[in-house]
């Protein structure tokens, strides 16, 4: 019951309401609410303020979470390890939205047919990185600077190019451009390279297809990896290089943990990916 209720808070912590955190663990809103509460009666601590449609959490959940978090995540980790998976155990494939667009979905499609037992998830690449650690996913593929630290085999297919895509012509680096969100810890390094280049982030976006449309309807030049401009089949009028922009690429990895490697269908499943960078 500790770790169901450590685990929720959490989760808690990264959505912000009990609707979600519920949706995120496929339990109710009033099971979220259960589990927290036990927490609290368990530890003899407040951990959630209600404010408004969101949830606060108080300094002794923060020092909860900053001293348990990690080994938490690590524990479930070894955990999921020993798991055995059988011919009908789904195997979690935590993606990128974009590499599964423009690199895997007709590899997935095709492979699917011949192991239907796989699970495809979507996130940003924190996130990728906790599911991997934790066991939540058996693979990730992920695009962006890994962390310093991590405990996990990373194995790096390409640096992907990005683009500048404008509905008009660019004959020279724009003062602004819209990116995407530049707090994220896989995409911080692109902010040093846009100010010493003189460039403002005009606005940070959530999602690399709609900052290219965005740019295609002429609001203002985006940068946009090659993997969007191939899924979206930008025309090449509208895709400007520069060799300016040349060191603004973002690192693809999968990444699994060590003995994920040792189950055979994770095993086929990493190497059907790691085929086509090949």
């Amino acid at each position: 019951m500790l770790l169901e209720g450590i685990e929720t808070l959490l989760m808690l912590a990264e959505e912000g309401t009990m609707s979600r955190t519920g949706s995120r663990l496929y339990i109710s809103q009033s099971a979220v609410s259960k589990r927290i509460a036990k927490l609290e009666a368990t530890l003899g601590t407040k951990l959630i303020i209600p404010a408004g449609r969101l949830i606060k959490l108080t300094p002794d959940a923060h020092a909860l979470i900053k001293n348990v978090g990690p080994s938490f995540n690590e524990i479930r980790g070894l955990i999921f390890e020993h798991q055995n998976l059988d011919d009908q155990s789904i195997i979690t494939l935590d993606c990128s939205e974009t590499l599964v667009a423009g690199y895997l979905a007709n590899a997935l499609g095709t492979y699917f047919q011949k192991d239907k037992y796989i699970s495809i998830t979507t996130h940003h690449t924190p996130v990728i990185v906790e599911n991997v650690q934790s066991g939540k996913a058996s693979i990730g593929f992920c695009a962006g600077h890994l962390p310093a630290q991590y405990s996990f085999v990373a194995e790096h297919f390409m640096d992907e190019p990005f683009k500048l895509v404008f509905n008009q012509p660019l004959t020279a680096l724009p003062k602004a451009i819209v990116v995407n969100d530049l707090k994220n810890p896989s995409n911080i390094s692109q902010a040093a390279v846009l100010q010493k280049l003189g460039i403002t982030p005009l606005m940070e976006m959530d999602s690399y297809t709609a900052s290219a449309q965005l740019a295609l309807a002429g609001m203002a030049p985006a940068l946009v990896p090659q993997s969007i401009v191939k899924t979206l089949s930008i025309d090449d009028k509208y895709c400007f290089e520069f060799a300016e922009l040349a060191e603004l690429t973002r690192p693809i990895y999968l990444i699994y943990r060590q003995n994920s490697y040792k189950q055979p269908r994770v095993k086929n499943l990493i190497e059907t990916i790691a085929n086509l960078f090949v």
